[in-house]
């Protein structure tokens, strides 16, 4: 594998995920997963044990090849912080990645499109963050690939539910393993709490929802249509933040009314796990400990026990 500087010819095929190969191949590939990244965010996902210079060196090359640009972030202590994106050049050399295969092209083609973006998708590179680390020091596997923004699925009737990520986790403990996956609903408080609970109607239909073949009868016995892709439906976990601790909790409040008063979303808490939890919170404590709020109601506890 060649360590010069890729070229608009460079294969996309080329750029290799292994932690042994080029980092900048790596900030290329984390860029395209995660759509916007600190400088700081990058060198906890992909180089933790790393310098803050390192991955400086790195992003400033990328942008002076035309591959990256940043948006300059507020800050109310005036300290400058850049979030990165892909441009259209480095979209189109990263998107046949086999981490990245078969799903949408997301190229940002300006500042001003990255900047209507940056809050909402760093927020979710920081609730990615929190299993990653977590995950590092328990020794599980979680790591940059394992966590998918904007994974989208049919609920019937023309509409679509909208993941923020789809998360997956490996437990290991001993010889055991355990695999889990879980849909993650990152909450900035943008919107109102009903609105936020409203959500979970859609993940309930999921759940139901029994895919339609085009001009033929429906096959006996073919089950609801997230088979196709899960083995267990994925666990559905909402982070919260972006208010003080009385509004978040008044949030979850929100969300555990709609488990117990909505028929349909009943129906699917009595089949999959459906928490909440502070970002905050996952941040200082770890997504392991005990704070997440079981959305069927009881005592906070760590995510893989709801």
């Amino acid at each position: 594998m060649p360590t010069t500087s890729p070229t608009p010819s460079t294969p996309a095929t080329s750029l290799a995920l292994s932690p042994a190969e080029p980092l900048r191949h790596q900030v290329l590939a984390a860029l395209a997963q995660h759509r916007i990244a600190t400088t700081s965010q990058l060198r906890r996902m992909l180089r933790p044990d790393g310098t803050r210079q390192l991955l400086s060196r790195v992003l400033n090359k990328l942008r002076s090849d035309g591959f990256v640009n940043y948006t300059v972030l507020p800050d109310a202590s005036r300290s400058r912080t850049n979030a990165w994106y892909l441009t259209q050049e480095g979209s189109r050399l990263t998107r046949d990645l086999p981490v990245l295969r078969g799903r949408p092209p997301y190229p940002i083609t300006s500042t001003t499109a990255a900047s209507l973006k940056t809050p909402h998708t760093l927020a979710a590179v920081r609730a990615h963050l929190a299993f990653a680390e977590d995950a590092r020091r328990l020794g599980h596997e979680h790591g940059p690939w394992d966590w998918t923004p904007e994974v989208s699925h049919s609920i019937g009737e023309g509409e679509r539910l909208v993941a923020d990520a789809l998360m997956y986790y490996t437990v290991a403990e001993g010889e055991h393993r355990r695999k889990l996956r879980a849909f993650v609903e990152v909450d900035r408080s943008t919107m109102s709490g009903e609105r936020l609970a409203v959500k979970l109607i859609e993940y309930a239909r999921l759940f139901q929802h029994e895919a339609q073949p085009v001009g033929r009868r429906k096959p006996a016995g073919t089950g609801p249509a997230w088979l196709r892709w899960y083995p267990v439906f994925p666990r559905v976990l909402f982070v919260l933040t972006g208010a003080a601790r009385t509004r978040l909790e008044n949030r979850m409040s929100d969300l555990q009314a709609m488990v117990a008063h909505h028929p349909l979303v009943a129906a699917l808490a009595g089949e999959v796990r459906l928490g909440a939890a502070v970002l905050e919170d996952l941040e200082q404590h770890g997504p392991a400990q005990s704070v997440w709020v079981p959305l069927t109601g009881g005592k906070p506890r760590p995510w893989t026990e709801l």
